[in-house]
């Protein structure tokens, strides 16, 4: 068994990680995807880089369960920002998350779509392609809709998860005996 995730190239395109990912056990991270600095990457989520790109901002969390992908059109590619808290079993194409963004728990968001910063898409929640959350708005729902604004409390509080998961990370890099680097045995 491996002692933390799965890195694998496509096309001869390598991961390229910052020292200080977290990549939990069973997490398998493939192709061309950029992870910055205090993010983590945890249990059983798979980001595949295959056929168009995805960039990973610093202190970003991806929960437990969650699949990032692109699309193979131009504009296809996957981006999210700095600070962002993904939720478990979240479903992310080919979209982008600005810095500061949450994504709830068993969320997806589709082709085009953007959650801007400081905003906020709910728990099951279905963003529908080339829709936008915008900044400070809370969007819930399958399709997804705008509910209401986010109070200052709530964002401050998204602010302080992402926070939050970069020091857990590296409470489970040093708990896994994770040297800067580490990443993959398989």
């Amino acid at each position: 068994m491996a002692a933390h995730g799965i890195i694998l190239p496509f096309r001869g395109i390598e991961p390229r990680l910052a020292p200080d990912v977290f990549l939990a056990p069973g997490a398998c991270v493939i192709g061309d995807v950029e992870i910055g600095a205090g993010s983590s990457i945890w249990f059983q989520c798979a980001i595949r880089g295959d056929v168009n790109f995805i960039r990973i901002g610093a202190r970003t969390n991806i929960q437990d369960g969650t699949i990032i992908h692109v699309s193979r059109r131009d504009g296809g590619q996957t981006v999210i920002e700095d600070d962002v808290t993904i939720g478990h079993q979240v479903l992310l194409h080919a979209c982008r998350l600005h810095a500061r963004s949450f994504v709830g728990m068993g969320a997806t968001v589709m082709d085009d779509a953007e959650v801007e910063t400081d905003a906020m898409l709910g728990a099951g929640s279905l963003l529908t392609s080339r829709k936008r959350v915008l900044t400070g708005q809370l969007w819930l729902g399958r399709p997804a809709i705008h509910i209401r604004d986010l109070t200052a409390d709530e964002i401050a509080y998204n602010g302080a998860t992402a926070a939050h998961y970069s020091r857990m990370a590296a409470e489970y890099r040093a708990a896994l005996g994770l040297q800067a680097g580490d990443t993959v045995s398989v």
